[in-house]
């Protein structure tokens, strides 16, 4: 079944590109074949080939994954700074409503 392909933008892309790097670099500094990473991801090497590559049709969890076992940080790196804004972002949220819906817009009928 092929797959569809994934929309991104100029951005998206470049920050795909610019992340791959990043963990293209973290494999060969720790010597790790792509079947070696592969194994440790738990998926296949063409997968991981995808995931250097910077493809956008590759889950997000891999990305995640391949980031911790190479050592590229997601985010920051200071963990109480990390928790402190895991806390900010989950007040945020729980501000926010739990769904957006369509607003429909009234419809002036009155003649």
């Amino acid at each position: 079944m092929p797959t569809t392909p994934v929309r991104t933008g100029t951005l998206a892309k470049a920050a795909l590109s610019h992340f791959a790097a990043l963990l293209r670099i973290q494999r060969k500094e720790r010597n790790l074949t792509l079947d070696e990473l592969a194994d440790r991801l738990g998926i296949s090497t063409p997968t991981v080939r995808k995931i250097l590559d910077g493809s956008p049709n590759v889950a997000i969890g891999s990305y995640f994954e391949a980031a911790r076992i190479l050592g590229v940080p997601l985010f920051d790196s200071d963990q109480d700074r990390f928790a402190i804004n895991a806390a900010r972002t989950e007040k945020l949220d729980s501000l926010l409503p739990k769904r957006v819906r369509t607003r429909h817009p009234e419809i002036d009928d009155d003649f």
